[in-house]
């Protein structure tokens, strides 16, 4: 882990266009304004844990049957008996 030392209205560059600026300090808090391309996605840590958990819940979860789906869809449209196999 890199620790670096910085002032309000200092900053670091990661990479060649993600810049994160010290905005204000404030007791225990610090205030930091980034400045990134809209193609990358910036969350509080916290945010992203939660996302990642999500995406982890929802890819163990049993894929739907497409069959199963269609012979549902189908018996709901009136006229209609079921899917054809042709």
């Amino acid at each position: 882990m890199l620790v670096l030392t910085r002032k309000v209205d200092q900053g670091i560059m990661i990479g060649d266009n993600i810049r994160v600026i010290v905005v204000d300090v404030r007791g225990d808090q610090v205030k930091l304004g980034i400045e990134a391309p809209r193609e990358v996605v910036v969350h509080r840590e916290e945010v992203y844990r939660e996302i990642q958990a999500e995406n982890a819940r929802a890819a163990l979860k049993s894929a739907v049957d497409l069959r199963t789906l269609e012979s549902v869809i189908a018996a709901k449209q009136p006229g209609k008996a079921g899917p054809s196999r042709d």
